[in-house]
């Protein structure tokens, strides 16, 4: 897995000051960035948090570039509709050889790895197959239609492979570029970096969190599972881990 912060709003914290310095006081555009000092951006941002004025982290986004996650990671990404996305399209990209994302608990057993393996080289040729026999069938089409040699095999190629692509597994590597606004980072930490999210994504987004506590400290202090602010909000499903996850991602 690979993840990168591409981009962030420059300035972060100051911005989400002035937004909030703009809401409690009587100052117009032109004096907003007056008496600023980091103190007193430290003190809006604390007071932000504590009293659950949220909106102005919305003025402030980041995107990463993520990589070597699966189909099933994905899948669960795109649920946070607040953001914005753009993946690698499997219509348009022929894969000769897919690469694929293999669970640990799959890879610390020889024989359930030997079978993983197995369905994805028989998923492998299965799509080779189906995109070979659907490129001379729609070639055809496109010949009959009057196109050149070159326009027919360019079409039918593009069209074979929406097709093939349907023997895919979820374990398929995928890459993704994606952008969310702060309010919306901090809800997706609270979430996916708990215990009971899948180990995929809690491992993406902690990654995630990491980075972009390096990038603003004071705006990600207290980022993570729900149970690093406060106690768990899992209930009777709580890993019984809170303190130690506190722990964790405070100091991460």
């Amino acid at each position: 897995m690979l993840v990168k912060l591409l981009a962030m709003t420059p300035n972060s914290e100051e911005l989400v000051a002035e937004a909030a310095k703009l809401c409690y006081s009587p100052v117009g555009v032109e004096e907003i960035r007056k008496g600023l000092s980091p103190e007193e951006i430290s003190k809006f941002l604390n007071m932000l948090v504590s009293i659950g004025h949220m909106s102005p982290l919305e003025h402030v986004s980041a995107t990463f570039a993520i990589e070597g996650i699966s189909r099933t990671c994905t899948h669960q990404l795109v649920r946070h509709r607040l953001a914005s996305y753009s993946q690698q399209s499997q219509r348009y990209v022929r894969l000769d050889q897919f690469e694929y994302i293999i669970p640990p608990a799959i890879a610390e057993d020889e024989e359930s790895k030997e079978i993983f393996l197995q369905a994805m080289e028989e998923d492998q040729q299965a799509y080779d197959k189906l995109t070979e026999r659907l490129i001379q069938r729609n070639k055809k089409k496109y010949l009959d239609q009057g196109l050149s040699e070159k326009a027919a095999l360019r079409k039918a190629e593009k069209e074979s492979i929406e097709d093939a692509r349907y023997v895919f597994p979820n374990a398929c590597e995928t890459k993704i570029v994606v952008t969310m606004n702060l309010r919306t980072l901090l809800h997706f930490f609270s979430l996916r970096c708990c215990n009971r999210a899948q180990w995929e994504i809690r491992e993406m987004a902690t990654e995630m969190l990491r980075q972009l506590k390096e990038k603003s400290p004071i705006l990600f202090r207290g980022a993570g599972p729900g149970c690093v602010t406060g106690p768990c909000p899992e209930g009777k499903m709580t890993c019984g881990r809170a303190k130690e996850m506190r722990e964790f991602f405070l100091k991460l």
